[in-house]
């Protein structure tokens, strides 16, 4: 049977399908050196000025700490209720279990603006004042579902019997949670905790519905596109954020990898 060719249609659809995701984010870096306030080829000359001018930019920097906070907020509570999810849908088979999991995968298909406009109208009925707290609330409800998927593929890669020969042992439910199933579950919920800190670190919908006076950064960002002498500013930060986050996406694929394998298994 022939090999196929390097130049096959797969072949040629998979580069331009690279070209497409990654090319705006090459440009977004280059252009992050570029010594001129205009976005456009060709360059006025390499600089480093627009990285050293973002420590100076304090409104910038509140926004980031800003959506560091929310994103460690929001991925830790949904790390919480995550898990119990995945291992209620996991290991008990009780009634309206399949109702429960799709009610619980939800905020994967509505939109976020309709989200944020629902969860807007419902601060505002209870009475709670826009926040960092009320973005936060948003974004460990659209987290939720990751976390329960990726802990739920986790432990459905091991065997059960490791834990029913731990309650045997002596251990207790909980005794054997702490000392069986979390600690095998660990590279999935470091996984499912990166993975809902990149998306709330990026989120824009919600934030800009539920957003008070404190702003998280794509809020932030979006608000300075008005002004063109500040956009080089927002492409320098954009750049260091795309990287970082494609790094925490790269971290967590691989410990998603490493958590599907290598699983003990009982005889």
């Amino acid at each position: 049977m022939r090999a196929p060719s390097i130049f096959s249609f797969g072949f040629a659809y998979y580069l331009l399908l690279a070209l497409f995701l990654y090319l705006p984010i090459v440009l977004l870096i280059i252009f992050s050196f570029n010594d001129s306030t205009l976005l456009v080829f060709p360059f006025k000359g390499f600089t480093l000025k627009w990285y050293q001018s973002l420590s100076n930019a304090r409104e910038l920097l509140d926004a980031v700490r800003n959506s560091i906070l929310v994103g460690l907020f929001s991925s830790f509570v949904a790390v919480i209720f995550g898990t119990m999810a995945a291992l209620a849908i996991a290991r008990f088979n009780f009634p309206g279990r399949s109702f429960f999991l799709a009610i619980s995968s939800l905020p994967l298909v509505i939109p976020y603006v309709v989200l944020g406009v629902a969860m807007l109208l419902l601060f505002a009925q209870v009475g709670v004042e826009l926040s960092l707290f009320t973005v936060a609330a948003a974004h460990t409800v659209i987290n939720i579902p990751y976390v329960m998927l990726i802990v739920a593929a986790r432990l459905a890669g091991f065997e059960q019997n490791l834990e029913e020969a731990a309650m045997d042992l002596g251990a207790t439910y909980w005794g054997m949670l702490m000392r069986v199933t979390l600690p095998i579950s660990a590279p999935a919920l470091i996984a499912a905790f990166l993975s809902s800190f990149t998306t709330s670190f990026d989120e824009f919908a919600l934030a800009f519905f539920l957003t008070g006076t404190d702003n998280t950064l794509p809020v932030y960002l979006y608000s300075q596109l008005r002004f063109p002498n500040r956009l080089p500013l927002v492409v320098t930060l954009a750049a260091i954020i795309m990287l970082v986050s494609v790094i925490l996406i790269v971290f967590s694929e691989w410990l998603r990898r490493v958590g599907t394998k290598d699983v003990p298994r009982t005889s």
